[in-house]
């Protein structure tokens, strides 16, 4: 590796900024949040969700003095301990006079007051009583948004055609998003997903776009405190039972190792695998409250080969990408029909909740048994039931939290810990988790490391130290052990997991943050014989980052070094930008820039970041191999309701003639791509 060809670029940007009395608008907090969370996801995960969500409050803030427990668990960033000690002191003392009051609640520092400010209020929110239907038109928000992107090379899955005789995509190179959503306070909330992959066809099923999403949400504070239909979550306990679309783990946020649940919730994502389509309904009964589902769908999936007879015999596998482009993943497109029926029941008091969840998941066809030695504890059959029960205690200072799962017939998994607010400037958590290996659930996302389903024992333990409001020092640590085999893994293994990371602001406007990270777990060694060995697998990462204000700018300066080994195999990475956001209160321009070099000597050397993107769109690429990134995100406001925003990203490489492999190969050293968003607010 050279490190020399990427020395060149300066950490700090010199550039001349006029002072300006504007500040940068809030919606740049909810950018930190999601990065804060994102440190341990795919890199192709959907973020719109969260983001929704907080938008939504940007707009239309939360009434302090009403909220309730699920409300406060919209902010990820809010921790158990922090929710309880809220509610506790509103209870105590009466509904809040100012929010000043919040400095005067334990564990809430001025950090976390800070990302709250934007997202609350102290008013009253919309009722629905004596409501005309001329009000759902006069007094509603309505959102309508139109996004188009297109890569501008050629990959190699649009060069090839039937005629050829080789896999391609069906459709054009384009993506394309509409996306409608209705808001009356936060009472009733309506959403429509229509959304084209990039190589999907236009209109498969002349039903409108591949993938549709329609859903109906009301919230009430009578009988029926929810009730949904068309798409939906369900998110239960400590995700081991029942848990459903976005969740987190291990990240720099160390207090969301403990599970928010959210019950019942509206779907708004563009994932296509993970939700439910049906209804549900949150009834309360006083202190108690049930949670009826069902759900039916097609969904993606495998199926065998047709024996003499022409019978499909059973499903070799669920699709995962939601993407329809080639001739196969079409003729796996909704070839499978899944039926998910059940209830939550849940008790809650001030400072305790427990809940129990029992539901049957079954298919039209049977899973077959696995071909290998790692997946010989597979599912089969054509059903299950999953019953779990789940807890969280709050005394004084300390949070408990726990769940226990069992699949009847077979496995179990369970979950507990507890976090605590030492003093003031310290707070710990820990959690233990085990997963048998035939414990077996379709919604399973419960804190791991290894992929659900896969049978793991782990202790994770974290710290998180502030002496004073301008420092905070954070760690964790997490030993797992995996009993049985994996795949690429062929014998019981362990490993490990360090995280450290150091941050300093000594005003608002300024912040530096130093982080590291270790990650050690066997793998097969890369020979070519029957038998494999393991051998250690050790990832290191460091990282620099600075972050300055000042009027309409923001600065964000990065460098960061991957470092790999293997047995004699050695690699390292390195990644350096510097991030421009220009994002005026009054101005009908904003936008942001990055201009990045990296130089990595293979895959496994990769660094990721996190990018900005249009809004409701997020990535967090890895950079690999060497060269050069740029990407520009600007927005217009045509008028008060109208804004259209555009992005350019191009990344040039230094060392290769050919960029991916497969179909998404691309003959040359640069890849680029344009997205365009025009958005209605009415």
């Amino acid at each position: 590796m050279n490190f020399k060809r990427i020395s060149g670029l300066p950490l700090f940007l010199s550039i001349c900024i006029c002072n300006s009395y504007a500040q940068i608008e809030n919606e740049r907090e909810t950018e930190v949040v999601i990065e804060s969370v994102a440190g341990n996801l795919d890199e192709n995960y959907d973020y719109s969700e969260l983001q929704e969500h907080l938008e939504q409050y940007l707009k239309n803030p939360l009434d302090l003095n009403t909220a309730s427990m699920e409300d406060l668990k919209e902010f990820i960033f809010l921790s158990p301990i922090q929710i309880n000690n809220l509610l506790r002191h509103r209870l105590e003392n009466g509904n809040f006079a100012e929010l000043q009051e919040l400095q005067t609640i334990d564990a809430f520092d001025p950090e976390t007051i800070s990302k709250l400010l934007p997202y609350i209020t102290l008013k009253r929110r919309e009722s629905l009583k004596d409501l005309r239907l001329n009000d759902l038109r006069r007094r509603s928000d309505n959102d309508l948004m139109f996004t188009y992107s297109q890569p501008l090379q050629k990959q190699q899955g649009y060069l090839l055609s039937d005629s050829a005789g080789h896999s391609h995509y069906e459709g054009n190179n384009v993506r394309f998003l509409t996306r409608y959503r209705y808001h009356f306070g936060k009472k009733l909330f309506a959403a429509l997903t229509m959304e084209k992959d990039a190589g999907e066809k236009l209109f498969p099923g002349q039903t409108g776009l591949d993938f549709n999403s329609v859903t109906i949400f009301y919230k009430g504070e009578g009988r029926i405190r929810k009730l949904v239909l068309g798409d939906y979550l369900l998110q239960f306990g400590q995700g081991l039972g029942m848990w459903s679309g976005l969740s987190f783990g291990k990240g720099a946020a160390i207090a969301s190792i403990a599970k928010q649940q959210s019950g019942l919730k509206a779907y708004t994502s563009t994932n296509e695998v993970q939700f439910l389509r049906g209804t549900a309904a949150s009834v309360g009964f006083g202190k108690f409250e049930v949670t009826p589902f069902i759900s039916t769908r097609r969904v993606d999936g495998s199926l065998s080969e047709e024996d003499s007879s022409g019978v499909v015999q059973s499903i070799v596998s669920l699709g995962q990408s939601g993407l329809h482009r080639t001739a196969t993943e079409i003729e796996n497109h909704n070839s499978i029909q899944q039926t998910v029926y059940g209830s939550n029941i849940q008790y809650s008091d001030n400072s305790f909740r427990a809940g129990a969840v029992v539901y049957k998941t079954g298919f039209n066809k049977e899973f077959q048994p696995g071909k290998y030695l790692y997946d010989q504890f597979g599912f089969t059959g054509s059903s299950i039931t999953n019953v779990s029960f789940y807890y969280n205690y709050n005394l004084q200072n300390t949070y408990f939290f726990g769940e226990v799962a069992h699949t009847p017939g077979y496995g179990f998994a369970w979950s507990n810990g507890a976090m605590v607010a030492l003093s003031k400037e310290v707070s710990a958590v820990i959690l233990y988790r085990h997963y048998q290996k035939n414990f077996y659930s379709f919604f399973s996302q419960g804190v791991s490391e290894g992929s659900p389903g896969t049978a793991e024992d782990g202790l994770y333990t974290g710290l998180v130290i502030s002496p004073d409001p301008k420092t905070e020092f954070l760690i964790y640590t997490d030993v797992f052990r995996f009993p049985w085999l994996k795949y690429g893994v062929d014998a019981p293994s362990r490993g490990y997991e360090a995280f450290s990371q150091f941050s300093y602001s000594p005003r608002k406007s300024f912040k530096l943050t130093l982080r590291y990270k270790l990650k050690n777990k066997p793998e097969n060694d890369d020979g070519n014989q029957t038998v494999h060995f393991l051998q250690d697998v050790q990832k290191q990462n460091f990282r620099v980052e600075l972050n300055y204000k000042t009027g309409s700018f923001q600065l964000r300066s990065r460098v960061e070094a991957a470092l790999y080994k293997k047995g004699q195999a050695r690699e390292q990475g390195l990644l350096m930008y510097q991030d421009v956001i220009y994002k005026p209160m009054k101005s009908r321009v904003s936008g942001n820039l990055r201009l990045a070099l990296f130089d990595t000597d293979g895959f496994n050397s990769r660094v990721y970041a996190f990018e900005n993107d249009l809004l409701y769109s997020y990535s967090i690429p890895g950079y690999q191999n060497g060269g050069v990134r740029f990407y520009l995100n600007a927005k217009y406001g045509i008028n008060r309701n109208t804004d259209l925003s555009a992005r350019y990203a191009i990344s040039s490489y230094t060392n290769c003639e050919e960029i991916g492999s497969g179909l998404d190969k691309i003959n040359g050293r640069n890849k680029s791509d344009f997205k365009m968003q025009l958005r209605f607010q009415f």
